[in-house]
């Protein structure tokens, strides 16, 4: 089955990647992070209910691949585990909530969906989140559709990660927590 072999490749690159900077992450603001990195390519892990059934190969200049024949539906990669579930699309829009988060000490569990399509299925799980959507028609369509509170930058064609790398951490960071506060109906 290509599933069960493209999870078993996956495999196979994680256990052949290195920790290292990448210029992928460079571009989008991340200049020391590390990550995996297989032949000249961030590899990202994509989970479901723990077991790996995949990766997203991104490049250097930014192109994302997924392994053929890998399962996308309902797989992601999570950040920590301590606070209230936001929903992404992309791994460096996780990157900037993250650091927006830190700044503002609020606590977070990232999920990267690796879709604008893939969020409404991984919604369905995390009923008690809230949304990050890139702001162009698609993310803000599939946003809605979760029926789940969402965060969007006010300037046409941004995602979080060009927010918040406009906007500086902090802001970005009260911005999130103010919908959060809003929507738990707190003051």
């Amino acid at each position: 089955m290509a599933q069960d072999k493209a999870a078993k490749k996956a495999a196979w690159i994680m256990h052949n990647c290195v920790k290292s900077t990448h210029p992928y992450l460079v571009k989008k603001g991340f200049p020391i992070e590390q990550v995996w990195v297989w032949n000249g390519l961030a590899v990202v892990p994509m989970r479901a209910n723990g077991k790996l059934f995949g990766c997203q190969l991104i490049s250097e200049d930014g192109t994302k691949k997924f392994l053929s024949g890998q399962r996308t539906k309902g797989v992601t990669a999570i950040f920590d585990n301590k606070g209230i579930p936001i929903l992404c699309e992309g791994y460096a829009t996780a990157m900037s909530i993250r650091r927006a988060l830190k700044a503002v000490k609020a606590r977070y569990k990232i999920i990267v969906c690796f879709s604008a399509g893939n969020i409404l299925e991984v919604a369905k799980e995390y009923r008690d989140g809230i949304v990050v959507a890139d702001n162009d028609s698609t993310g803000i369509r599939v946003a809605k559709a979760t029926g789940l509170p969402y965060w969007v930058s006010d300037v046409d064609g941004e995602d979080f990660n060009d927010a918040e790398l406009r906007m500086g951490a902090d802001s970005a960071g009260k911005s999130l927590l103010e919908l959060i506060r809003n929507w738990r109906g707190e003051d």
